[in-house]
């Protein structure tokens, strides 16, 4: 039966809490809290009993337990400070203390709220959601500026698309489709929508047919503040329309992921410190990590451990705490090898173990055990189930290539990584793109093509060791021995370590004659024994 306080319904068979008919939006987890502090209101939930009901008996920390109280309040309007519906009980745990209005026959029934007239709903704006604790976002109907009715449906169906596809991403709250098509037809206020959807970030677009040709046109904006953050334009044949409305769907997709996690990246950023939560830390540890320098890892490295100690279930952080470790490795920039390797590859398999439905944390801990572990089949396989689960994050897509480089397999390497580059054009981690493309050419023989792809990443980031390995070798295997002698002096400087007999414990190469390849193009550009 829905339970009613002051003007909230909070119904257990609907999984939604409304505040006078609007729905509030909050995580599942937090609406968990919240049903089972108001299902035990005559007593004090301990922390033991929570662990059970939310967190399936799951160890969390103190910390993980008090952001998630301090979520329930702020969706019910309560604070810590005024405690009016959730009480803290020092060392016993917490208790509903707000009254639950129920009728005679034990049902719970709306509080009496006067019937607002006409006039008042002219003048009354609909109350302002809570904002989720995770990116929020709503894809509004996209305008046919056609004239033609056909294009109706196919401007629909694409934005559903769009909406499914957003609502694969794990860390993105997505307001369900038919939410956000009753506005269709309609001329909007897009702050007004993301107050009345409680959401941050608000997507909409048109359509318009000439001729054959079909233009759609999207912007992102973040309706608390009416800013653009992106905005673009695709255009496309009407030929095979479904086709059409796929690949529109995943490009939109595809552009719009990288904007949303950097305009979060930025808000962190802005956040005073003693504010932060786990989220935030790890959206800090992420603009570190698309630096890829080794100042950059090494302070990205704590952030992600401070989100995981705030929240020992975030599989992404453990994801990311593991990929520090990996790219400390292939550049050369572990203290400790051993103990390094052994502390990644544990928090890798944390990350797949904890996020078996995170395509986040099975891309990131899945090509970082390749690496750590040597396991590349397995590593495969973990960013091929990325894959399916979010078939528009270009991380899976180029971190899925250059393993399957390292395993031989250069061509359908190559056609990952341009999809990656399709999915994520401006992405800040291109120069992982370029160095796989490189390495894919050079295993398939191709040199010329392969220092190209190698010099482009070295561009985009100088300090990276595969790039200047493969310029060395590509052009001592061609011929250029000035320029592969000139590459081999950089490639010393970065690692004075690096020998012809370790390079199988630096790079995990599957195949003997790739390997042989590699060792041959780098011995004959000087590289020692």
């Amino acid at each position: 039966m829905p339970f009613v306080f002051e003007d909230y319904v909070l119904d257990q068979e609907r999984r939604e809490l409304t505040l006078r008919g609007h729905v509030v939006a909050v995580g599942p987890q937090v609406f968990d809290l919240l049903l089972q502090l108001v299902s035990n209101r005559d007593r004090v939930v301990s922390k033991d009993d929570l662990l059970n009901a939310v967190w399936s008996g799951r160890i969390v920390s103190e910390s993980t337990i008090t952001s998630h109280i301090n979520a329930v309040r702020k969706a019910i309007g309560d604070t810590g400070e005024e405690q009016r519906l959730v009480r803290t009980v020092p060392r016993k745990g917490y208790r509903f203390v707000g009254e639950i209005k129920v009728d005679e026959i034990g049902e719970a029934r709306q509080p009496d709220i006067e019937e607002p007239t006409p006039e008042d709903l002219k003048q009354t704006p609909p109350p302002t959601l809570v904002l989720p604790d995770k990116p929020s976002i709503t894809v509004l109907p996209f305008q046919n500026l056609s004239g033609d009715p056909e294009q109706e449906y196919f401007a629909d169906g694409m934005v559903e698309d769009i909406i499914a596809a957003l609502s694969r991403i794990r860390w993105l709250f997505v307001i369900a489709r038919n939410s956000s098509f009753t506005y269709k037809g309609r001329d909007v206020d897009v702050q007004g929508v993301g107050q009345t959807l409680g959401v941050r970030y608000v997507l909409e677009g048109s359509v318009r047919k000439s001729g054959n040709k079909i233009r759609i046109t999207g912007q992102l904006i973040d309706a608390t503040t009416g800013t653009h953050i992106w905005a673009e334009r695709f255009e496309g044949m009407l030929h095979d329309i479904f086709e059409l409305q796929d690949q529109i769907a995943e490009n939109v997709v595809g552009a719009i992921a990288p904007q949303l996690e950097r305009a979060e990246i930025e808000r962190a950023k802005r956040k005073p410190t003693e504010s932060l939560d786990a989220y935030d830390y790890y959206l800090r540890g992420m603009a570190k990590l698309h630096n890829g320098t080794r100042e950059a890892i090494e302070e990205a490295l704590p952030l992600f451990y401070k989100a995981i100690e705030l929240d020992p279930e975030f599989a992404s952080a453990y994801g990311m705490a593991a990929w520090c470790h990996f790219w400390r490795k292939l550049n050369g920039w572990m203290t400790d090898r051993p103990q390094e390797i052994a502390e990644g590859a544990r928090l890798a398999r944390l990350a797949v173990e904890l996020g078996r439905d995170d395509a986040v944390a099975l891309t990131r801990g899945g090509h970082a055990l390749a690496h750590l572990a040597g396991d590349v089949d397995g590593g495969i396989a973990l960013l091929d189930r990325a894959r399916l689960l979010n078939p528009n994050l270009a991380p899976a897509w180029f971190l899925g290539g250059i393993l399957r480089a390292l395993r031989g397999e250069a061509d359908a390497a190559i056609k990952d990584l341009t999809h990656a580059v399709r999915l994520s054009p401006l992405d800040p981690e291109m120069f992982r793109m370029q160095v796989g493309m490189a390495l894919a050419h050079f295993f398939a023989g191709r040199f010329d093509p392969a220092s190209d792809w190698a010099e482009k990443a070295l561009r985009n980031l100088p300090c990276l060791l595969a790039s200047v390995a493969l310029i060395a070798a590509s052009h001592a295997l061609s011929g250029r021995m000035d320029k592969a002698k000139q590459a081999m002096q950089r490639l010393h400087e970065l690692d004075p370590s690096l020998r012809v007999s370790n390079l199988k414990d630096w790079l995990p190469i599957q195949r003997s004659e790739d390997l042989k390849r590699f060792a041959d193009g780098l011995r004959l550009a000087g590289l020692p024994e």
